[in-house]
């Protein structure tokens, strides 16, 4: 469909709807069928679209895997917690993990081996995380944001073994293919990483914001004393403390995730490196977290614990994410309805306006309004990469400065966005608003998002 304003209108809908109910699925919900509305507008044919949509989102392959991820990696955490791993690895942690500053080294030396995917590293440290919140000074928005601010920012600045690298080097490969420039995608991609301003400076005023602030006031849900209550119940005197089986679990996934992304690039003739830039990571994950859960079940039958425990608390924590899990077919199914009218073209038809000598910093920020609205960080870099590509070979501008401020301006939306999968996973499994903490993490992203533009306007100048 040709891109119109129209376009626009679902988006417009959500954010509305979102504010005005204080949650963000009846937005989505609504925007998603006012969108379905415009692509088929009949009685029902609106209804009938939506529904495939969001029929379409869950059967996609890539999708289908995210969602498995989150069900089973939930499910291994009930497992872990119910068996005292959980508990054991508080009471291992808990004689030195006493401040919010040492909750932050804790959190930021985690990355090492979480860093494969957003969705992996939520998934494994939140729930560990939260379960050290009574000894710590700190409210879950806190404690959610440490955990955002090493993690989207900090993926996207890694050149090998994560699920964004693949994808950024395609969409550089086609932006190239587009324009005709002989460049290696992965070189130009390495060029980048230095002038993706705003995943540095969210690493920087993220952690910042967290140390120093000292909120005034404490949000209802957290301090409404059955919130407050720590669901997992780590502390429970009926469980024994067994840290191995936190620790075990978690590092089998972790171990298993890097070889097999290692795996599945040389089985595709790839060198050490480069194989693990070729590799399918999601599909690494999945395997990874079946083989480790298979291991875990093992793990407690010979502690002889029941195996229909083991299931039912498997089973119930997985459920546990089944909100989160719907929401995002949800948000899947908006994003294919605006791209279906034209949402792409709409943005790319409206940037002719842009001075040659402004293209970096103005691809940044336009690249921040789009992610900001769609939630992805994926789909930012796919629909400007091509843009900015063509418009920096124009002007005559520096392909990787540009290139790092579409990259910039993905990362932006997957922080601040309500809209975006970190934000809705991270604010499920902390049982905090998301529409709340959106809010909460909005005034340091837009602090890095000016430092970035800024930034970016200087050395415009200077290349």
């Amino acid at each position: 469909m040709e891109g119109s304003w129209i376009a626009i209108i679902p988006f417009i809908v959500v954010i509305v709807t979102a504010i005005k109910t204080k949650q963000v699925f009846p937005g989505l919900t609504l925007g998603l069928i006012v969108g379905a509305y415009f692509v088929e507008p009949s009685l029902i044919g609106g209804i009938e679209q939506a529904a495939q949509y969001i029929v379409d989102s869950l059967t996609d392959i890539n999708n289908l895997k995210i969602i498995i991820f989150l069900y089973m990696f939930s499910g291994l955490v009930g497992i872990m917690k119910a068996s005292g791993g959980i508990k054991g690895f508080v009471g291992l942690t808990s004689e030195k993990i006493n401040t919010k500053r040492e909750a932050i080294l804790l959190t930021w030396a985690s990355t090492l081996g979480t860093f494969s995917a957003p969705s992996f590293r939520i998934v494994t440290v939140a729930p560990i995380m939260k379960a050290l919140l009574q000894k710590i000074n700190m409210t879950r928005k806190e404690l959610a944001f440490m955990i955002e601010t090493s993690t989207q920012p900090v993926i996207v600045l890694i050149p090998i073994a994560t699920a964004f690298v693949g994808y950024m080097v395609s969409v550089i490969e086609m932006g190239l293919q587009n324009q005709g420039i002989e460049a290696d995608p992965y070189s130009m991609f390495i060029r980048s990483i230095p002038f993706n301003f705003f995943a540095i400076s969210m690493i920087v005023i993220g952690t910042l914001f967290v140390i120093f602030r000292h909120p005034k006031e404490i949000d209802q849900d957290e301090r409404d004393p059955e919130r407050i209550k720590d669901e997992d119940n780590t502390s429970a005197d009926d469980i024994e403390a067994k840290p191995w089986n936190l620790i075990i679990p978690v590092s089998l996934v972790i171990i298993l995730t890097l070889f097999l992304t290692w795996w599945d690039g040389n089985q595709q003739g790839y060198g050490f490196f480069q194989a693990f830039i070729e590799a399918d990571v999601l599909q690494a994950m999945v395997v990874a977290l079946f083989i480790t859960l298979l291991i875990t079940v093992i793990m407690q039958i010979i502690q002889k614990n029941s195996l229909k425990n083991t299931i039912h608390e498997f089973i119930e924590a997985g459920n546990n994410l089944m909100s989160v899990i719907l929401l995002l077919a949800v948000v899947w199914g908006l994003s294919s309805v605006t791209e279906d009218l034209g949402f792409s073209t709409f943005v790319t038809n409206n940037v002719d306006w842009v001075p040659a000598m402004l293209i970096p910093p103005v691809m940044f920020l336009i690249g921040s309004f789009v992610s900001y609205f769609i939630g992805s960080s994926w789909g930012t870099w796919g629909i400007l990469m091509p843009l900015g590509v063509s418009l920096a070979q124009a002007a005559d501008a520096s392909l990787p400065l540009v290139i790092g401020a579409v990259f910039a301006s993905g990362s932006f939306g997957s922080i601040a966005s309500p809209l975006s999968d970190n934000n809705n996973t991270i604010a499920g499994l902390l049982n905090i608003n998301a529409m709340q903490y959106a809010r909460y993490k909005l005034v340091p992203a837009l602090i890095a998002l000016a430092i970035s533009a800024v930034l970016y306007g200087v050395m415009t100048f200077i290349l």
